[in-house]
């Protein structure tokens, strides 16, 4: 739309208007959040957590809109038939940059609950968006140290208890948890570093989700295994609002998730983690050949 501009003017445009949308956002989001506190109706705080979500998809919207301003992004998007608005979903997704989770708010707006992601309690804190997280229900946790529950062993269990009792409100409501398996962006170092098995991925960390399975008591029954392939070889996320990410590749796949992996206990329990770090490795491996195949599409594409 605005093509014609230098490409770093771009980005800047995108940016204020993304900033504006969170500041007007955010004001509806704390006020509503408000009433429904010191109205404490049930049937009225359903329709308090409706309103919330239409916001924030709203905001969502706004974003991609603001996106658009920078330029066209061509996505090849795969497996979206038969996702459902008021269905139930782990999503987890190969991380490349943070441009990944405005490209898939960008996709699964609408389409799916609302994207959440289980956050640190320390995040909090982070000016607007901390208070717009909490506003919208965002599971924080807290995590205790091998160190710490050496010390304090009265407090192991203590973290996935508090996070179970802020899942409790997903019970009624469809909810969408993402998750990054990796833990961290993609980088050729980091892959390097941890002699990685795979060409295109990092080593998954199985405890992060096995946490989120165990927290929600098995309410999680189907994975949205999401892969993205950028095209281009500028992907950051200034990048994107530059316009400069034109051509992607996403490809879903529902899986169902096992149903014994909703109680086991990955800490303790040596046979139920070697299980699930299996289960997790073979979707890795899997993710690891489709990459490979899309990347090479593109090649015989071009």
């Amino acid at each position: 739309m605005l093509s014609f501009l230098p490409a770093p003017i771009r980005g800047l445009l995108a940016f204020l208007v993304m900033a504006l949308n969170t500041i007007i956002s955010v004001v509806p989001l704390l006020f509503i959040t408000l009433l429904k506190l010191i109205i404490p109706i049930k049937s009225w705080g359903k329709l308090c957590v409706w309103l919330l979500i239409k916001i924030a998809e709203n905001w969502m919207s706004v974003n991609s809109f603001a996106l658009s301003l920078s330029g066209r992004i061509q996505i090849d998007l795969r497996g979206a038939e038969g996702l459902h608005y008021h269905g139930w979903y782990l999503v987890s997704c190969n991380h490349q940059s943070w441009s990944d989770i405005l490209i898939l708010q960008q996709v699964f707006n609408r389409r799916i609950p609302m994207l959440k992601f289980f956050l640190k309690q320390e995040l909090i804190w982070v000016p607007l968006m901390g208070v717009a997280w909490w506003a919208l229900d965002f599971p924080f946790m807290k995590r205790y140290s091998k160190d710490f529950l050496e010390k304090h062993p009265e407090m192991k269990g203590k973290d996935l208890e508090t996070t179970r009792k802020a899942c409790e409100k997903f019970k009624e409501l469809p909810v969408s948890v993402m998750n990054f398996l990796e833990g961290t962006r993609f980088t050729q170092a980091k892959h390097d570093a941890q002699g990685s098995p795979y060409q295109n991925l990092l080593k998954p960390k199985s405890g992060g989700i096995a946490f989120v399975l165990s927290a929600m008591g098995g309410q999680l029954r189907s994975m949205l295994d999401v892969t993205i392939v950028y095209h281009d070889e500028a992907i950051g996320f200034w990048d994107l609002l530059c316009g400069r990410v034109r051509h992607l590749t996403v490809q879903i796949v529902e899986r169902p998730i096992p149903e014994q992996f909703g109680c086991g206990d990955y800490e303790n329990d040596t046979a139920f983690r070697a299980e699930f770090q299996e289960w997790v490795n073979q979707l890795w491996q899997e993710k690891d050949a489709l990459i490979t195949s899309i990347k090479q599409e593109s090649t015989f594409g071009n």
